[in-house]
């Protein structure tokens, strides 16, 4: 304990040396420091790469953007389907299809055309 003797005129509290209490002090604000800079980094990390991260954010969004797309691609498709399936129904008239019908089964014609058999 020789070291920890006090120098005439640099008294520090509980007998110590000055310098030794400086250190022990600037000892305690270095580990305060380093740790605040991991804890820091830990949490810059988790905002970018994490699991909810900014790089998760944008991938996130892609596949948002993927799945609208084809959820309006499907509906298109349903769509289309479900004008062929009431097209099939009882309820439904075409036109077209009873027009040609009718010229096949029963030979009607429009008295502007010309048959040619």
């Amino acid at each position: 304990m020789q070291w920890f003797l006090q120098a005439p005129g640099k008294e520090g509290p509980r007998g110590l040396h000055m310098s030794t209490v400086q250190t022990h002090r600037g000892l305690g604000g270095l580990v305060y420091l380093a740790f605040a800079g991991v804890l820091g980094t830990y949490f810059t990390f988790a905002a970018v790469q994490g699991d909810y991260g900014m790089f998760s954010r944008v991938a996130i969004d892609a596949e948002a953007r993927t799945l609208a797309d084809e959820r309006d691609r499907l509906q298109t498709e349903l769509a289309q389907m479900e004008n062929l399936t009431h097209r099939l129904s009882d309820d439904y008239l075409d036109l077209d299809l009873l027009d040609q019908q009718a010229r096949d089964v029963l030979g009607y014609m429009r008295a502007d055309e010309i048959a040619i058999r």
